[in-house]
């Protein structure tokens, strides 16, 4: 049986399956830099006995840390890191994944490591009861984040007897007290656990490597035959986890962070049931359309929402959900009826309209685009997708998933539709509004909430008083390429080229001379010295730059669609616009938007959504976590000509409209402009592109933008610590609910300088795997341990990133100190045996190509930005 692949896809593939009944997935791939593996297991955290929340994900953490064979702690991940690898695994309600990847001469040893998870694991008591603190610790950085919270509302909000209503991650009184009291040993439940579920019949390994197939499957069978094979059948559960009481509801509840949102959902007939056919594929993308006519173009008009998505959520092949997400405004908030009915309004709108050939027509052939010129990826990520797509699809579908519904069923898509219906939803309705108002709390996350009964009759009473707005299908995609032919690259440039300067503009061109793939990446840098001058301006910058993604939505979201992205951002000296996707039609969509720039409009009403959303965002950095808000103190110290958000959002309630309209000229009337134009596009197109943004800018008599005075080209400049002298900057943490301190313990080391770079590489890349042993596994410090290397504008340095409710950040210094001292000891016992090797390793590292014009961009990009512009670094270092 053939297994579908990409037109573009050079690699070999083969299914085998061991005498165990594992089935297996083998990759070839002669043009890789690193291997990796993913071992799919069915078995996820809905298999958790009952007392006993978060077992599975429990298991997950305890198979990493030794087995029979390498019974040393931690040796499995030490490994691998050293050998420029990384590896993770996660827990999904019904499967768990394990992954790696690493360099290529590496991959046998790595491999059979990894295979012991499966064969022999130890799971010492002693190592049990440090790991359930790390799995403490991970439940207590997820308890203030929204997005856990209201996922676990919702599954608190169902049938007590099925499985989707459990608590899976797990925490101490789950995995240490309760059991305890009822006498049972956590760690023979996990023994327990392990040996009834992980059969091989139940796991599909996928492997990618440099080798020909035949050597690779001996590999295989030589490492994993040992997994035995218990017969196990796959979990399953049948029936729904809604029942009529969880249906037709309205449920209020507080959130963390400042703003409001509604989240609308009905239980459907899973999409993976009918994947060729795609359903939810079809109407997601006409109901979370943003196109002229649209529900969200509707909603944005009114100055009601700011954000809208639509789909299917998390499922399984027993049940699944369609959801609504809109982000509403202050304004939206006042009117969630009307919303609420709009949304049927634009369901009932595509009842009445039938299920249209044409616009699943359009989507399949951009879907057939998308996979046969997809991009390469890292080789960890595709092992993942596919393993865990090899427990859902039939063989042949295995790399297509659901990325290919080519079969026309209106009946199927109707079925779908059909339980979009006031009977069968609940909407769930956040906002801080709701403080003091809400009689219940949800046990594990201690969410607030209410709940309500609502009929399909007030939802019909909602969509007759919702204002008449018209609202209808999109109109067909003039952004669809049609031509993906590739142009002749004249040059063969390894690097970028300075292809011209002016006085305005400079233009870094790279063809594509490795990806042979119609897409191109252009990224636009407007230099405004006056636009980072002080907080008010970087807010202005800030605000006129997401008024012009406002404002291009309706026309360029087709172009999303379609492939072809971009993006308008403030930097540090000004904004950026990048474009990247398809080639043929990203010319129209970049002259759009420098249009849009050039005259650009401030529409008062817009300005207060935005200023509006601005002001939230800015508010709700206080919930950040602990460790983002110390890294954020960290570059503020740093960075010369920075802004603290708390001066910006001071500034924030007096800015009006006409503040916008006056700054905008002014932060143009001095500009340069910074071009990156790569992929498949010929020079002189990339040329006359930048000669037609300069036309626009800085042509005529009274041109829009003058060049920058000499003085005003600067690079970022970054604060030099002395030698000898320690820094230390304490302060609170901002949300005084949140439990967690964080630690930030940073080294400069250097300016760039090949030599010192790698020095400081061989450092983190031997020191990273002990930091975490040390501080994590064996101290349990917290679950966000973290060693890792640190670049601002090319000066180098090194910092621990520590997140934990057992220590104070003083106390955590003081371990983050004895580990060093600790480590230069190892050091000095390093065998030359061991050195070479790591030289190696990180050698190997270098060496690895970009996989795809994304990657190559960003790093060609940075060395421009940084103004380091060393190219070649990779080959030099």
């Amino acid at each position: 049986m053939e297994i579908v692949k990409a037109r573009t896809d050079k690699r070999e593939y083969k299914r085998i399956v061991l005498p165990n009944a594992l089935q297996v997935l083998l990759i070839s791939d002669p043009d890789t830099d690193k291997c990796a593996a993913s071992m799919n297991v069915s078995v996820g955290s809905f298999s958790d006995p009952d007392g006993l929340e978060g077992l599975a994900h429990f298991l997950e953490h305890m198979l990493f840390y030794a087995s029979e064979k390498y019974p040393l702690e931690d040796s499995y991940s030490k490994y691998i890191i050293e050998h420029g690898g990384s590896t993770n695994a996660y827990t999904a309600s019904d499967h768990t994944n394990y992954h790696f990847d690493v360099n290529s001469d590496c991959f046998e040893d790595a491999l059979d490591r990894f295979a012991q998870f499966f064969i022999k694991p130890l799971m010492s008591a002693d190592a049990t009861i440090r790991e359930i603190k790390a799995v403490d610790s991970e439940n207590q950085k997820n308890l203030l984040s929204d997005g856990w919270r209201i996922n676990q509302l919702q599954k608190h909000l169902s049938e007590e007897g099925h499985p989707y209503h459990k608590f899976s991650t797990g925490n101490w009184d789950t995995l240490e007290v309760q059991p305890k009291e009822k006498g049972l040993d956590t760690r023979l439940e996990l023994i327990k656990l392990y040996e009834e579920n992980y059969s091989a019949n139940l796991m599909n390994l996928v492997i990618y490597a440099k080798e020909s197939l035949d050597k690779i499957q001996s590999l295989v069978e030589d490492k994993f035959q040992e997994i035995r094979n218990n017969d196990r059948s796959c979990f399953s559960f049948p029936g729904q986890p809604c029942s009529s009481e969880h249906l037709q509801i309205l449920v209020r509840t507080v959130p963390i962070k400042q703003g409001h949102k509604l989240r609308i959902v009905w239980p459907i007939t899973p999409g993976i049931l009918h994947y060729k056919e795609g359903p939810c594929r079809y109407l997601g993308h006409l109901i979370g359309h943003g196109g002229e006519g649209s529900l969200f173009y509707v909603l944005k008009t009114l100055g009601w929402a700011t954000d809208l998505s639509a789909g299917e959520g998390d499922g399984t092949t027993e049940f699944s959900f369609f959801t609504v997400v809109i982000n509403l405004t202050d304004a939206g908030h006042e009117h969630m009826q009307d919303v609420v009915g709009l949304l049927f309004k634009y369901i009932h709108l595509l009842q009445q309209s039938g299920v249209c050939k044409w616009i699943f027509d359009e989507l399949a052939a951009v879907c057939e685009t998308s996979f046969h010129y997809q991009d390469k990826t890292p080789p960890s990520s595709y092992v993942v997708e596919i393993a865990s797509n090899m427990q859902l699809y039939p063989q042949k579908d295995w790399l297509v998933g659901s990325s290919l519904a080519s079969n026309f069923s209106p009946s199927i898509i109707q079925t779908v539709l059909n339980q979009l219906s006031p009977d069968n939803v609940r909407i769930f309705w956040e906002s801080k509004k709701f403080e003091g108002q809400t009689a219940m709390t949800e046990p594990w996350y201690k969410t607030a909430y209410s709940v309500e009964k609502i009929t399909g009759s007030m939802i019909q009473e909602w969509m007759l008083f919702a204002p008449n707005k018209d609202l209808h299908l999109p109109a067909p995609n003039v952004f669809i390429p049609t031509d993906l032919s590739l142009k002749d690259a004249q040059e063969k440039v390894k690097f970028p080229v300075l292809l011209r300067k002016s006085s305005s503009s400079s233009l870094w061109y790279k063809p594509d001379t490795m990806f042979s793939t119609p897409k191109a990446y252009v990224k636009i840098d407007f230099n405004c010295p006056f636009a980072s001058s002080s907080p008010e301006t970087e807010v202005l910058t800030d605000i006129f730059a997401r008024l012009l993604m406002d404002d291009l939505n309706d026309y360029a979201y087709y172009a999303r669609v379609a492939g072809l992205y971009y993006g308008i951002s403030n930097t540090d000296s000004g904004f950026q616009v990048t474009v990247v996707g398809y080639n043929h039609k990203l010319r129209i969509l970049l002259e759009t938007v420098i249009e849009k720039i050039s005259n650009f409009k401030v529409k008062p009403d817009r300005f207060s959504v935005i200023k509006e959303m601005v002001t939230k965002e800015y508010g709700n950095l206080k919930s950040q976590q602990p460790y983002q808000q110390a890294m954020y103190y960290c570059s503020l110290l740093l960075h010369d000509q920075t802004w603290p958000w708390m001066e910006e959002l001071e500034i924030l309630p007096h800015l009006q409209a006409e503040d916008l309209a006056k700054f905008i000229p002014l932060m143009l009337s001095r500009a340069f402009l910074e071009c990156y134009i790569a992929g498949n596009i010929e020079r002189s197109e990339a040329e006359s592109m930048i000669l037609h943004i300069e036309d626009v800018f800085n042509a005529g008599p009274d041109p829009i933008c003058q060049p920058l005075f000499p003085s005003q080209h600067l690079t970022s400049r970054v604060i030099k610590l002395e030698r000898g002298i320690n820094y230390l900057y304490p302060i609170e943490g901002l949300n005084p609910d949140d439990e967690n301190s964080a630690l930030v313990h940073y080294i400069q080391v250097h300016r760039d300088d090949f030599t010192l770079n790698v020095k400081l590489q061989l450092f983190a890349l031997t020191a990273k795997q002990p930091a975490f042993h040390q501080l994590r596994s064996v101290e349990q410090l917290g679950y966000i341990t973290v060693l890792m290397q640190r670049n601002d504008s090319g000066i180098r340095g090194v910092q621990f990133i520590i997140q934990s409710t057992v220590k104070g950040p003083g106390q955590i210094d003081l371990r983050v100190e004895a580990f060093l001292k600790m480590f230069e000891t190892k050091l000095y016992e390093m065998t030359n045996d061991e050195f070479k090797s790591n030289v190696n390793a990180l050698i190997d590292m270098k060496l690895e190509k970009h996989k795809n014009l994304r990657e190559e961009s960003a790093f060609f990009w940075r060395e421009i930005s940084d103004g380091t512009l060393k190219f070649d670094r990779r080959e030099c270092e």
